[in-house]
C-alpha cells in the first residue's frame, strides 16, 4: 500500500485535516477578533470624541489592520510549520544513520515497541522483521517518532489556509460601517459576534467535535477582546 493509499483510506477521519485545519481555524479567528477589536476601538474614539468623518478611519484601521495581519499570519504559519518539517527532515536523517549503523539492534528497538503495545515476543518479532523487510525506515519513522503522511508538516498549505482564513474573518466586522456614527461601535460588535458564532460553529463542525464548548471559547474569547479595545477607545476619544 503506497502512502496516498493510506491518505485515502483515512480520508473518513479527521486526521488529514490537522496540518490545514488548526491554521484556518486560527486564522479566522484572529481575523475577526483583531480587525473587529481595531474597528470598535476605532469606532468608540470617533464617537466619544464627538467626530464623524463617516467611517474613513474606522475603514482604513480595519484595511490596514487586514492587510498586515493576512501577511502576518501567512508568514508566521509558514516559518512556524517550516520548522516542524526542519525537524522531521532531521529525524529521518538520523534514522537512517542508526538503521545503517545497527540493523540488528534497531530490529530490536522496533519488535520491544510492539511487545509493548500487547503483542507477545515472538508476534512482536515477526512483525517487526516484516515490517523492517517491507519498509524499515518507514516503520521506525511511525513507530518510534510518530510520523504519518496524514500528519505531515506542510507549510504552503498552512501559510495559505491561515491568510485565506483571516481575509474571510477579517471583512465581516466592515459590515457594521454601513451604520451611524453613534452605533458603528455597537453594530460592528454584534455582526463580529454573530461571526464568532458562526466561525466557532464551522471549526467545530469540521473537527467533528461538540459544538457547544468550542463555539463559546471563540466567542467569549472574542467578545473580551472587543470589550477592551472598545474601553480604551472610548477613554482615549473622550480625552482627545
Amino acid at each position: 500500500m503506497t502512502p496516498s493509499d493510506v491518505v485515502q483510506r483515512n480520508l473518513h477521519h479527521k486526521a488529514h485535516r490537522a496540518g490545514w485545519l488548526r491554521a484556518a481555524v486560527l486564522g479566522a479567528n484572529d481575523g475577526l477578533v483583531s480587525i473587529s477589536s481595531l474597528m470598535v476601538g476605532f469606532a468608540a474614539a470617533e464617537a466619544a470624541g464627538g467626530t464623524d468623518g463617516g467611517g474613513k478611519s474606522v475603514l482604513l484601521a480595519g484595511l490596514a489592520g487586514l492587510a498586515a495581519g493576512a501577511l502576518s499570519m501567512a508568514a508566521g504559519e509558514y516559518v512556524s510549520v517550516s520548522s516542524q518539517t526542519d525537524i522531521e527532515v532531521a529525524d529521518r536523517k538520523m534514522e537512517m544513520e542508526h538503521l545503517a549503523a545497527d540493523p540488528e539492534g534497531e530490529l530490536e528497538e522496533l519488535a520491544e515497541i510492539y511487545e509493548e503495545r500487547g503483542l507477545t515476543p515472538e508476534l512482536a518479532k515477526q512483525v517487526a522483521v516484516a515490517l523492517t523487510e517491507h519498509d524499515a525506515l518507514g516503520a521506525h519513522l511511525r513507530e518510534e517518532l510518530g510520523h504519518h503522511e496524514v500528519s505531515k508538516a506542510r507549510p504552503l498549505q498552512a501559510a495559505m489556509a491561515s491568510a485565506a482564513a483571516f481575509v474571510a474573518g477579517g471583512i465581516i466586522p466592515f459590515f457594521g460601517l454601513f451604520f451611524s456614527n453613534g452605533m458603528r461601535g455597537p453594530a460592528i460588535t454584534a455582526i463580529s459576534v454573530a461571526g464568532l458564532w458562526v466561525a466557532g460553529y464551522l471549526s467545530a463542525r469540521a473537527a467533528g467535535c461538540g459544538i457547544l464548548r468550542p463555539t463559546l471559547r471563540v466567542v467569549l474569547g472574542g467578545s473580551l477582546a472587543m470589550a477592551v479595545t472598545y474601553l480604551v477607545g472610548t477613554l482615549f476619544g473622550a480625552v482627545a
